[in-house]
């Protein structure tokens, strides 16, 4: 008994040693870069631009017969001017949730084709729109892009440009009451100097969306809304 207790011991204090050992190996290996990482990433993908300038991009996955589309636009809050903060966020909701021309509400096509994850976003770089819907929908899906992109300004009215811009206001109302929903904006003056385009929050300042009149969002959307400046 005492010589398999003895035994046992030597065994298990063998197998501290090594994990000991091991570890300290681990411990001392560096950490893979982010072009190591990125080595590790392989996802194909076809590019391509149209005569408009739209830049196309096509990745194929069969596992399921959905299909995941998505608007990118090189305009975010960082190219709103003076006087303008939080032009890029509102016009996010116009785009997203108003009619166009040929379309009196976005929301209930999507319903109807099976859309599912649809919504948008803005950030200091970009604002996208997508949803994911079933494949044979694929064309339909692709319409709503380019109703959004090109046939909009004709359904912008005052009553709606005013409805959303409540809807901002309330959100960002909302944002900052909750516990440190101030921070982000210190964070952002102490990061970033006086003049510099990331310093102002994507929200922007209630008296500059007060202000925002039809015909300066109507501008903004003609400025930087093509399919030249977009991502497919």
């Amino acid at each position: 008994m005492k010589r398999a207790f003895a035994g046992a011991l030597m065994f298990a204090m063998a197998l501290s040693a090594c994990a000991t050992s091991s570890s300290m190996t681990a411990s001392h290996d560096q950490p893979a870069t982010v072009d190591e990482l990125l080595q590790g990433v392989d996802i194909p993908y076809e590019r391509f631009t149209l005569d408009n300038g739209l830049t196309v991009l096509v990745h194929e996955d069969r596992k399921a017969p959905i299909v995941a589309i998505a608007a990118w636009y090189n305009i975010g809050s960082k190219d709103e001017p003076p006087g303008q903060t939080g032009f890029a966020h509102l016009f996010e909701h116009i785009m997203l949730f108003n009619g166009t021309e040929h379309i009196p509400n976005l929301i209930e096509p999507l319903r109807d084709m099976g859309a599912t994850n649809w919504n948008g976003t803005t950030w200091f770089d970009r604002t996208n729109y997508f949803q994911t819907v079933p494949t044979p929908a694929l064309e339909r899906g692709l319409y709503i892009e380019s109703e959004r992109m090109g046939y909009l300004l004709g359904a912008l009215t005052q009553e709606r440009l005013d409805a959303q811009r409540g809807i901002v206001q309330n959100e960002k109302r909302q944002g900052d009451n909750q516990p440190y929903g101030m921070t982000f904006y210190r964070i952002l003056e102490r990061l970033f100097p006086e003049g510099h385009p990331y310093r102002h929050s994507t929200i922007g300042s209630m008296a500059d969306l007060d202000d925002a009149s039809l015909e300066e969002v109507r501008q903004w959307f003609r400025d930087n809304y093509g399919p030249n400046n977009a991502v497919i």
